[in-house]
């Protein structure tokens, strides 16, 4: 039997009443399907229900053969061996044991059939550009870029008939995203991938589009889908020009129509006064007048509702996906004024920045560098998060950090509890005015942090980033296109184009680096960094 996955009238709701899915129907075959839609459209909720981490309130899901899950948050416990988060560290052990002269049956019930698996993993990992790491070192001694591609590797040599993955770029630099496509691109099974990466939809076959609880069918990768809805807006955008003109002729027509019938009354009315015709005649007239009018008013008001109903769906056919409005403060730093100052600087775990390195007045500086270079590590020693080896980092501006992981709400409250923590100052009001930029208008702003999907978490912690006073002179943000629809990236660009204070962004996403006005281009590499110029010649990694 050839693997598959079908949902049946699945129905979820989260603890607070928030409806997901209400009878979704949708089934998967073999290939890459590109599951796609706005942020909190319920992507995320539904593999995390495939694969059985959530349990549908009603529904059910059914998969043929194994399932294998990699979500948008990959944890690892640090003190695992890289075996041992490879799922191989028994068998291993057993072969070795085996190799050792030790023939105990209980070896060879542990290995079964699976002779070859230390060779397949130190293969895998290869293939992952993992092959440094090797099997017996500590999963605390890898990247979060490397820590994604390690659960990945899991996943591969498990072999699942269908393959679930949740942003699965995120924080991986350039060199572990071409490993990752081309995994995704010899996969032989079902495939699930939820991404905003536009090169990774690229490799589908086919998008599902997820929207409003339901989901739409696309045959062919990003580009096709993108050039199928560009069509399909356009005709329904035409449908709507095309009910609005239908509605505002029914509304002529009933006035036209109530026009004429006044006249009638007025001219019945007339005769009934002059005494023109017997008085029977005249009642007579009267009451088919009354039943004509009734007739053609209730005539023209149907017809009037009936064109209101097409105008109304066409209109619902024409999207209108909210975008994020980030209103920054005024946070001008005047050009040549310190912003932050290094010194001789050693980091944790080993990077360095040698001699001096100096920020100044607006400034805009991307991070780049291989994951596991020390990117994150130095931002959050400039944040004070993290206390230098040795040397000095000196911030003379107000500061405001938005690490990767988002770990800066509670998840434990609500929307608008997280905000107002950030500014002690602010009215409710003045809160809930904010969130409402950030699209977490009226009970949105009541959820709980733990109940938003990736994308809203981010807009919840920029939100209360941008509230929090003083307002930041200097911003940091570390991989901040992650779990944002595309929608929102276009829409983060255009806040940042607009922002005064001086700017630090790490990032992997050169296209979005490229268009927030980057001014320094400085590389984290074999823990130094370095000025590499103005743009990024001849980087790749």
């Amino acid at each position: 039997m050839s693997p598959s996955l079908t949902c049946t009238s699945l129905a979820f709701t989260w603890p607070d009443g928030t409806a997901v899915f209400e009878g979704l129907d949708a089934a998967f075959g073999p290939g890459r399907t590109g599951l796609v839609g706005v942020n909190g459209s319920g992507k995320s909720t539904l593999l995390k229900l495939i694969a059985g981490e959530l349990t549908p309130a009603d529904g059910a899901v059914r998969v043929a053969g194994e399932v294998g899950y990699l979500p948008q948050n990959v944890t690892l416990d640090t003190a695992l061996r890289v075996d041992e988060a490879l799922g191989i560290a028994a068998r291993r052990a057993a072969l070795h044991a085996i190799e050792a002269g030790d023939v105990a049956e209980e070896h060879f019930e542990t290995v079964g059939d699976d002779w070859d698996v230390e060779e397949r993993a130190l293969a895998t990992l290869g293939e992952l550009g993992l092959g440094h790491i090797g099997l017996d070192r500590t999963v605390g001694e890898v990247s979060g870029g490397e820590s994604v591609l390690l659960r990945l590797a899991a996943l591969l040599l498990r072999r699942p008939d269908v393959l679930l993955l949740d942003e699965p770029t995120n924080n991986l630099d350039l060199y572990a995203r071409g490993r990752l496509y081309a995994a995704v691109a010899d996969w032989p099974g079902v495939m699930i991938v939820v991404s905003h990466d536009r090169e990774l939809l690229e490799l589908v076959d086919q998008i599902a589009d997820l929207r409003s609880g339901g989901i739409t069918w696309y045959g062919g990768n990003h580009s096709a889908y993108e050039e199928a809805l560009a069509v399909e807006q356009e005709a329904a955008e035409r449908m709507v020009r095309v009910a609005e003109a239908d509605l505002r002729k029914q509304k002529r027509e009933l006035v036209d129509a109530q026009v004429k019938l006044a006249r009638r009354k007025r001219y019945g009315q007339k005769m009934f006064e002059q005494k023109r015709e017997p008085k029977i005649v005249m009642g007579a007239r009267k009451r088919a007048a009354q039943e004509s009018a009734g007739k053609h008013r209730i005539m023209h008001e149907e017809r009037l509702a009936a064109a209101r109903g097409r105008l109304d769906d066409a209109v619902e056919a024409v999207r209108d996906d909210d975008e994020i409005r980030v209103d920054l403060p005024y946070t001008a730093v005047p050009p040549g004024r310190g912003v932050l100052t290094l010194m001789d600087l050693e980091l944790a775990h080993g990077s360095r920045v040698r001699g001096g390195f100096d920020l100044r007045g607006p400034e805009r500086v991307a991070l780049i560098g291989r994951n596991g270079a020390g990117k994150t590590t130095l931002l959050r020693t400039i944040a004070g998060e993290l206390e230098p080896v040795s040397g000095e980092a000196k911030v003379q501006v107000p500061l405001r950090f938005l690490p990767q992981r988002l770990d800066v709400l509670d998840p434990e409250l609500t929307v608008a509890e997280n905000v107002a923590r950030f500014a002690p100052g602010a009215t409710d009001n003045r809160v809930r005015a904010r969130l409402a930029r950030f699209l977490f208008r009226g009970a949105r702003a009541d959820r709980k942090a733990a109940t938003l999907s990736g994308g809203e978490r981010f807009r919840a912690a920029l939100a209360a980033l941008m509230l929090a006073e003083p307002a930041p002179q200097l911003l940091m943000l570390d991989e901040p296109t992650n779990n944002l629809d595309m929608a929102s990236v276009r829409q983060l660009t255009t806040a940042l184009e607009s922002y005064e204070g001086a700017l630090i962004v790490a990032s992997h996403d050169l296209p979005f680096l490229g268009s927030v006005g980057i001014t320094r281009w400085v590389l984290m590499e074999e823990g130094e960094l370095k000025e590499i110029g103005t743009e990024p010649v001849g980087y790749s990694a």
